[in-house]
């Protein structure tokens, strides 16, 4: 099994860092690691707690059935599991905070140990979100104790499973909402020296009270926030003078690198300065799943113009459909008129619509235009006009016309910036 131990050295030695990819779809995982394959590294992908837990969570998987689903696309595309690192992200009890402290807890220790029972190596301890019943904010007193506790979960799963070693661990309580702001936001601020400081001293004390004090040896990243985020109109562009003495603060802890979270959006320069600043952990989600939907939507386009009426997916339509049939992810995130929400649903840097895709009308829609695309065949003019980097590669023979295959192509075209910034992670 791969971890990222030798990440913080490797970093130190040759600045490289690694991509982590934060998504249960299907043809973002492959085109993730298909970018892996081509780029003889490592494939790092990560699952969330909303997304996968004990129960299924958002996508209907639980931590063995994520292992699964990626296992089988590597080994469809010839990536050798030895080249695969499995995450589990804000792995805490945020999914039942309307819960007390305590049964949240509960639940979080099996959310945890099933992870790791599952094969996932990576684990980011989050308990930065209050209970019911909870001060607010937590202490960071409280949010490390809580961490250790889960720790201490995984290290149990992991000696009954003999594997222990393979363990690597992620701290840190300034953490964006995972997928990204649910507000306007009208300003960011990078985490203090001082508050990164105390991060890792109050979770070192945890590791130790809670009888774990040997796993803080694979401690492996902490999560500060570099003043990186975007919400549903707006990027937050890394600026590396405002988080200058929050990078020197890393080089105080040998063993430790950065994660940052939300660096979706990033200009390919911005990523690479982020990695040369110690952020070697970058984290990526919604803007992989844009990228997919911007292709799908431009596959739709084309389909308009070559099927009949009656024969076309109507792929627009359906996801629109289903999303308004089930708004609950993203009604408490797009204000304004029905108008601006419409606008937002299909096109919002959130990317709310991704949460539909394995809905069974939406995804049968997305079958039938590749099968439309591929009966009638796609002209290259067309092809330059949707989706002109892949209509390039088309030209010179790299990639073929495929639906499936220009879609795959689209998202890693964000992964090649990602892979431009973060060098080589070898396993």
């Amino acid at each position: 099994m791969t971890s990222l131990h030798e990440l913080p050295s490797r970093h130190r030695d040759g600045g490289v860092g690694v991509t982590s990819v934060c998504s249960a779809h299907p043809l973002v995982i492959e085109a993730a690691a298909l970018e892996a394959l081509a780029g003889d590294g490592l494939l790092l992908v990560e699952a969330t707690s909303n997304q996968v837990d004990q129960y299924g969570g958002y996508t209907g998987m639980r931590p063995a059935d994520f292992a699964a689903l990626v296992h089988e696309i590597v080994d469809r595309v010839g990536l050798p599991r030895e080249r695969v690192v499995l995450g589990g992200d804000h792995l805490g009890p945020q999914r039942w905070r309307d819960l007390g402290p305590e049964e949240a807890m509960d639940r979080a220790d099996v959310l945890v140990t099933a992870y790791v029972r599952a094969g996932f190596t990576k684990i980011h301890l989050d308990c930065s979100e209050a209970c019911a019943g909870d001060p607010v904010p937590l202490p960071g007193t409280l949010v490390a104790e809580r961490a250790a506790r889960l720790a201490r979960a995984a290290e149990k799963a992991a000696v009954e499973l003999g594997r222990p070693a393979e363990l690597s661990y992620v701290i840190g309580t300034e953490v964006p909402v995972p997928g990204g702001a649910r507000e306007t936001i009208e300003s960011l601020t990078p985490t203090t020296p001082d508050a990164a400081r105390a991060t890792v001293a109050e979770h070192r004390a945890a590791f130790a009270e809670a009888g774990v004090a040997d796993a803080w040896q694979r401690v492996i990243a902490l999560v500060v926030q570099p003043g990186v985020e975007f919400d549903h109109v707006r990027v937050f562009d890394y600026a590396p003078e405002a988080a200058r003495n929050l990078s020197a603060v890393v080089t105080e802890y040998p063993g430790l690198v950065f994660e940052a979270h939300s660096t979706d959006y990033q200009t390919r320069d911005a990523l690479a300065r982020l990695v040369r600043d110690h952020w070697a952990v970058l984290k990526v989600g919604p803007g992989l799943t844009f990228a997919l939907r911007e292709a799908l939507f431009a596959l739709a386009a084309i389909e308009d113009e070559l099927v009949p009426e009656g024969d076309r997916s109507r792929l627009v339509d359906e996801l629109e459909a289903a999303m308004l049939a089930d708004p609950v992810w993203w009604a408490g995130y797009y204000d304004g008129d029905p108008g601006e929400q419409r606008l937002a649903r299909r096109y919002s840097y959130s990317d709310r619509s991704r949460y539909y895709w394995p809905q069974p009308a939406v995804a049968a829609a997305v079958d039938r235009l590749f099968h439309n695309l591929d009966t009638v065949g796609i002209p290259l003019p067309m092809l330059s006009q949707h989706l002109p980097d892949q209509y390039r590669r088309v030209r010179t023979g790299e990639l073929s016309t495929s639906a499936r295959a220009l879609v795959i192509d689209h998202v890693r075209d964000v992964l090649r910036d990602y892979a431009y910034a973060c060098g080589k992670v070898t396993a």
